[in-house]
């Protein structure tokens, strides 16, 4: 019974790492039409009144740099009433860091009625001062 369950086990390895090597990549095309469906997807999750659901759509939105969710950023940022939804806004702009969404960061980071959305929006534009476009700086 022992080697009967030695073999099973080692034939499960072997099988489960020869699948691994079998990974063949996706065409650019494929991947680009991937990104839009996803794009869309976090764009309407930004829509639901689920805090939680919005908060992933909008660090997601930053992570993939959509630079079509800016909009919809920019009014999270602008509207909200969760401080943490207009924190996470904020980097999530900072993150696409087009002149666009690092000048909403900019104009938050003095006229957010909270402080610390205030200052997290002066340290999310400071750190980005770098790699911003020179019209960014009036």
């Amino acid at each position: 019974m022992n080697r009967l369950t030695t073999l099973l086990a080692c034939s499960l390895i072997f099988l489960l790492s020869f699948n691994g090597f079998s990974y063949s990549p996706k065409l650019p095309v494929a991947g680009a039409a991937k990104k839009a469906i996803i794009e869309k997807n976090l764009i309407k999750g930004l829509e639901t009144g689920n805090d939680g659901v919005m908060l992933d759509a909008v660090y997601y939105l930053g992570e993939y740099k959509c630079e079509s969710g800016i909009i919809p950023l920019m009014k999270i940022l602008n509207n909200n009433k969760n401080d943490r939804m207009r924190i996470m806004a904020a980097l999530a702009l900072t993150k696409i860091g087009t002149g666009k969404s690092l000048y909403a960061v900019k104009q938050n980071s003095y006229l957010d009625d909270n402080e610390s959305v205030r200052n997290f929006c002066f340290k999310f534009f400071s750190a980005a001062k770098g790699k911003k476009p020179s019209y960014i700086d009036n």
